[in-house]
């Protein structure tokens, strides 16, 4: 029996400014039906309070700790290995990284360097970092999305675009934290106390979203509300989020 909903937010819940078809009312309703909700984003930038903020303003049922990032799973996992990180990233990844206990500091003398969404990235940060992890600092990247859909159905660069470039410099693999790994959704699944095989992950992309759920071993659900067109065979979907609640109501009853 399905007990909780993971459910991606860019793509999936809005679209930058704007709800996704259907977001609002699915999600109420399959809150209002008992099950639990988390959002897992690849968006190693984003805070918990902000997007909770962002999503109540929808109109969309959320608190502080539904949220799970790319960034804070990030942050617990390094804080379990170093104590100092360099970041190639926005604020929100390092408030994760610092709220860990690491302590964030010139790639140089990292142990660590991690590189998620950048908007200030540029050629100077990108030597620093390379050089970094070919002098022995471990790479570690948030997420390889190499786009993430926003309003007027355009798309912008995702952190898998900077990612690329410090790998191709560095000439070095990343260790991978967010979607497609399974990281995200075992620690959802830990907090909650069940098993991956009792939640349903709902998301956008196949490559990332869909993947991530067959490797941690949930229930995935593909939306037709940003990077993909088209429902896919042997893939339970529905164009919108409208389609999961009414299938969890029904199977749940």
């Amino acid at each position: 029996m399905i007990k909780a909903v993971l459910l991606d937010l860019d793509g999936t819940v809005y679209r930058g400014k704007e709800q996704c078809p259907d977001a609002a009312e699915a999600i109420t309703r399959i809150t209002n039906n008992g099950f639990e909700v988390r959002y897992l984003t690849n968006n190693s930038a984003a805070r918990p309070n902000e997007i909770t903020e962002k999503l109540i303003q929808m109109g969309i049922p959320c608190e502080p700790h539904w949220v799970l990032s790319s960034g804070i799973v990030a942050a617990k996992i390094i804080a379990q290995t170093y104590k100092t990180v360099g970041v190639v990233g926005n604020p929100g990844l390092i408030e994760s990284l610092t709220e860990q206990g690491l302590e964030v500091t010139d790639f140089e003398s990292a142990e660590a360097i991690v590189v998620g969404i950048c908007h200030a990235f540029d050629y100077q940060m990108l030597r620093k970092a390379s050089d970094a992890i070919r002098a022995g600092a471990k790479f570690y990247a948030t997420n390889p999305d190499p786009t993430y859909p926003f309003e007027n159905n355009r798309l912008a660069p995702g952190a898998g675009s900077i990612v690329s470039a410090v790998q191709t410099a560095s000439g070095t693999i990343p260790i991978l934290i967010g979607k497609p790994e399974h990281h995200m959704p075992e620690v959802v699944c830990q907090e909650l106390n069940i098993t991956p095989n009792q939640a349903v992950f709902a998301g956008d992309r196949l490559d990332t979203d869909i993947l991530c759920a067959q490797n941690s071993g949930c229930l995935p659900w593909l939306v037709l509300t940003g990077v993909t067109a088209t429902l896919q065979p042997n893939i339970p979907g529905s164009p919108t989020l409208m389609g999961l609640a009414d299938y969890l109501i029904s199977t749940n009853s």
